[in-house]
């Protein structure tokens, strides 16, 4: 099976998709994404990459219920799927395998 990269915008939604589990829908997304990397990011940016997502089958969508804050609308609620959760070992073994390769000395001339 050919392996489908993500980009690193893509790789840090899915990783918040997977954190937030039930609650990951798109402003939720965006809010944590604000808040625990100090990264300002667009509502309308995380709703395409959500979007490209789905389309390489990293995650699904489904409606949740009506809220009264959300003036009776229903949220879009994503989940990972196991592709994705694949995706993102593979990602993460891929980054070990390269700060493996680092040599020390380089690493402590970084921390001095």
């Amino acid at each position: 099976m050919k392996r489908a990269f993500l980009g690193e915008l893509e790789e840090v939604v899915l990783l918040t998709v997977a954190a937030l589990q039930e609650s990951a829908y798109c402003a939720a997304i965006t809010q944590t994404i604000d808040q625990q990397m100090a990264r300002s990011i667009s509502f309308p940016t995380v709703h395409t990459t959500l979007q490209r997502l789905a389309e390489k089958g990293f995650v699904s969508s489904h409606m949740g219920g009506a809220t009264p804050e959300r003036g009776g609308r229903q949220k879009r609620l994503f989940t990972i799927t196991a592709a994705g959760q694949r995706a993102l070992i593979e990602c993460r073994q891929m980054r070990s395998e390269l700060w493996k390769q680092i040599p020390t000395q380089v690493l402590q001339l970084w921390s001095a």
